[in-house]
């Protein structure tokens, strides 16, 4: 195994435990839980928009794992280039967190809408990290 396949597969895990927590118990304040958002307990709870608030919590889940079964398919059947092409497409993808989602979920958090104060310092640190690991395998492959 590469560590283009290593680092995807990681990746892999990463989104399967955060699938996991969507699924089965989105209001944990874990991984990509919503139990974060002080919204999400009472919008969860009005019968007028449980359904639809359950419906985008679900179809986030299920848009990663799109993402994690083609990074599958990438890491078992994918040859070098397709290995190193994803990691750049990863790498993109995850960097237009900062043009929509970081901005919103700064001021969110700044407005007291989110629980525990600061966690959009921790979510950055925590998309940083993943874009750094994949830039150094990305770096490490480029001949």
């Amino acid at each position: 195994m590469n560590s283009l396949q290593i680092a995807l597969c990681i990746f892999i895990f990463i989104e399967f435990l955060n699938i996991c927590i969507l699924y089965f118990k989105p209001i944990s304040k874990k991984g990509n839980g919503v139990g974060i958002f002080n919204d999400y307990h009472e919008l969860v709870n009005d019968s007028k928009y449980k359904d639809f608030v359950n419906y985008l919590v679900n179809w986030v889940a299920g848009t990663k794992l799109i993402f994690i079964l083609i990074g599958i398919v990438v890491v078992v059947f994918g040859n070098y280039n397709t290995q190193l092409f994803s990691v750049v497409a990863l790498i993109i993808s995850i960097l237009s967190f900062y043009w929509k989602l970081y901005p919103t979920i700064k001021k969110l958090d700044s407005d007291g809408a989110i629980n525990p104060k600061g966690y959009h310092k921790t979510l950055n640190l925590m998309i940083l990290t993943i874009i750094l690991g994949f830039l150094t395998v990305l770096l490490a492959n480029i001949n």
